[in-house]
């Protein structure tokens, strides 16, 4: 009875530990995540108009979302772009992730090392500056440099030969640069997802006369389903929050109107967090492990 009471206290001392540490992060989830992510309803219904007294809010109702959908010319095309974008994104970033760590987890030496080399591209921001390096102008002495200055070399030769070839080759190595630099972080979630499925599965799976292709379908791919479903909302997350598409681009031109932009920026920014929630939910559908269905007894 003694030992219960022990366990029991030492239990409760263990969960007031637990809230102690978190209490730092819940403090600022609280203050700096959702009391904002609440603010922004209500703005999304008013006008916030900034005046030399500060700024004027007035209740404007449905009046922005009705705005955005059929005012707004280039607001409801945008979501359609970033959902045809986000989507095969999505899904290259995951396969690649997969592929990649797949044959990583196989390597018996040197492991680290690559391992080390495709988180490289995370680290040191490939994707953006590729982007720069292939879209934005070079400025030297205030002076902006004509496109050819700022664009590599080998696209300006093929430029000269075809110009149709060569925009098609920069669009591949844009999308290529981009899907390389989000998989850094998801190649590290499958290894260590692969890593810890347990051996003797694989070797009840040799016994049984499986072979590699088997294995892959039938063990690795239904075990690593929480990591692909992890890979998929950071994938997302991500490119939502990334310059490439129109939305984001959309939202911070609103935001940055004072005048009366924040209550706009305030409905695209949850008209487009809705349509994220919705992409996340469908990977969630799609990811999900499979319940474990009852046999019923004779």
């Amino acid at each position: 009875m003694k030992m219960r009471k022990k366990d029991a206290a030492f239990a409760r001392r263990q969960n007031r530990m637990g809230y102690l540490f978190m209490a730092p992060w819940i403090i600022g989830f609280l203050l700096f995540t959702l009391f904002p992510f609440v603010a922004t309803i209500g703005l999304s219904f008013t006008s916030v108009n900034s005046t030399i007294r500060g700024y004027e809010i007035t209740f404007t109702g449905w009046e922005n979302y009705i705005t955005a959908f059929f005012k707004n010319v280039e607001f409801v095309p945008a979501l359609g772009e970033f959902v045809m974008m986000i989507v095969p994104y999505t899904f290259m970033i995951v396969v690649v992730s997969f592929v990649v760590a797949y044959f990583l987890n196989r390597i018996k030496r040197g492991k680290a090392f690559f391992r080390t080399i495709f988180f490289l591209p995370v680290i040191i921001m490939s994707g953006p500056v590729m982007w720069q390096i292939l879209d934005s102008q070079t400025v030297i002495n205030g002076v902006a440099m004509p496109d050819e200055y700022t664009n590599l070399f080998l696209f300006n030769i093929l430029e000269s030969y075809s110009p149709a070839f060569s925009n098609m080759l920069s669009g591949v190595f844009r999308q290529l640069s981009t899907i390389l630099w989000f998989t850094g972080i998801p190649i590290v979630l499958f290894i260590n997802g692969m890593q810890k499925i347990n051996p003797s599965m694989y070797e009840a799976a040799r016994i049984d006369s499986a072979n590699e292709w088997q294995i892959l379908w039938k063990i690795t791919m239904p075990q690593i389903r929480p990591i692909a479903l992890i890979s998929s909302i950071f994938a997302i997350a991500q490119l939502s929050t990334y310059n490439i598409n129109t939305v984001y681009t959309l939202i911070r031109t609103a935001t940055a109107n004072m005048s009366n932009g924040l209550g706009y920026a305030a409905t695209y920014a949850w008209i487009y967090s809705l349509v994220v929630l919705l992409m996340i939910g469908i990977a969630f559908v799609i990811f999900r492990a499979p319940r474990d269905k009852e046999v019923p007894l004779p």
